[in-house]
């Protein structure tokens, strides 16, 4: 059922509404409000769809409504309407938020077309928002030690900002994990996150990935071509693996950061850009400082923000919940039932020296939920999960 609250201080009129639309479909849940004031404490209380109302009210008249509204529930869809008098400022709440007005009289099909446009309209938001948080699903971050609940709380205060943030620890710990949620957590979330693997990129194409080209610019730059800082406008960048970036490149990196500008390989021609710079690498930076393989005025850029991602050696209290997880998510997957572990086997798995932290331990419980019996045992975990 679609819930349209219709507020109007009119009983002849909220009468003849509710008579419309209760007729044209019985999907449509129509209730009734006879001001402003108690249509904000229905909306505060209960779920609509779409709100009809009326713009001169007394006690709040409608222009006050769907302020209040587009601040408590901003997805509602609200359709003022409007008498011949209130046509400038029904114009104006168009402006402020409103999907649409209708004069009155209303006319029958104007309304009832308005109100399925609405209504389609407020299905897409809710859609849209479903679609987010599925997506958001894959870079979950699974774990209550101690060390995972100080890297959430960091994120929580560091992600409003711009601050820039440089994510460090082993291989397969979760460092890209950590990016995301910089980004989802933050006001960028509505622009794009571009992410970059400075370590599988060959170090003579690197500035043109990051930067761009003009046609010309080498023999196979066949035509102009963004780069990923134009890419990520508005939105993140993620360097990954920045420790394996070329010397030139971090040059120009450096000052993309100073001048938020870039130029295109082969141009002198300047780019402005707003991007926010998350950088993570599994490398000791200080140490490539002193080797002279990485820029210390780069370093000191980055590194506004220091996050450390831990091995799955030193949280091991978290092995169960991950195991559950990954049972969870492999099984979906699949398309087969979930399976669970024993208890034994479960301490047999925390028990293990995981150099591959928890990449390594995804794909040995892939590993046994494809091979071991219904109930992974620990006879299992010795014969298929065996380094």
């Amino acid at each position: 059922m679609q819930k349209i609250l219709i507020i109007e201080d009119e009983a002849a009129i909220r009468r003849v509404l509710v008579k419309i639309l209760s007729e044209e479909s019985d999907t449509y849940q129509v209730q009734e409000a006879e001001d402003g004031l108690v249509g904000i404490e229905k909306i505060k209380k209960e779920d609509y769809d779409l709100v009809l109302c009326d713009i001169k009210m007394p006690k709040m008249d409608g222009v006050e409504v769907l302020e209040a509204v587009k601040k408590i529930k901003p997805e509602i869809p609200m359709v003022m309407i409007s008498g011949h008098g209130d046509l400038d400022t029904a114009v104006n709440t168009m402006r402020l938020g409103a999907f649409d007005y209708i004069s009155k009289p209303p006319d029958l099909n104007r309304l009832l077309n308005t109100v399925r446009i609405a209504l389609d309209r407020k299905e897409l938001v809710v859609e849209n928002k479903r679609l987010k948080k599925k997506v958001s699903k894959n870079y979950q971050m699974i774990g209550e030690s101690d060390s995972i609940g100080r890297i959430k709380d960091m994120i929580d205060k560091v992600a409003p900002t711009d601050a820039r943030v440089l994510i460090t620890g082993p291989n397969g710990t979760g460092k890209e994990l950590v990016a995301h949620w910089l980004h989802q957590k933050s006001d960028r979330n509505k622009g794009p996150m571009i992410e970059v693997n400075c370590a599988a990129i060959p170090s003579e194409l690197i500035e043109s990935e990051l930067f761009g080209h003009v046609k010309g610019a080498f023999t196979s730059a066949a035509k102009d071509r963004a780069g990923k800082f134009e890419a990520a406008n508005s939105g993140t960048i993620f360097l990954d693996e920045i420790g394996d970036m070329s010397l030139s490149a971090q040059a120009k990196v450096l000052r993309a950061l100073q001048e938020s500008r870039i130029q295109r390989v082969g141009s002198d021609k300047d780019i402005k850009v707003n991007v926010r710079v998350v950088a993570a690498t599994n490398k000791n930076l200080k140490k490539e400082i002193e080797d002279g393989k990485f820029r210390e005025d780069l370093y000191h850029r980055l590194a506004v923000i220091l996050i450390e991602v831990p091995a799955l050696n030193d949280r091991r209290e978290d092995i169960p919940l991950l195991i559950n997880y990954f049972s969870k998510k492999i099984s979906e997957e699949q398309g087969t039932a979930v399976k669970s572990f024993s208890d034994k086997a479960i301490k047999l798995l925390q028990n293990y020296d995981w150099t591959g932290n928890i990449r390594e331990l995804r794909n040995v419980i892939e590993r046994l939920i494809i091979l071991g019996g219904k109930e992974v045992s620990e006879a299992d975990v010795k014969a298929f999960a065996s380094k």
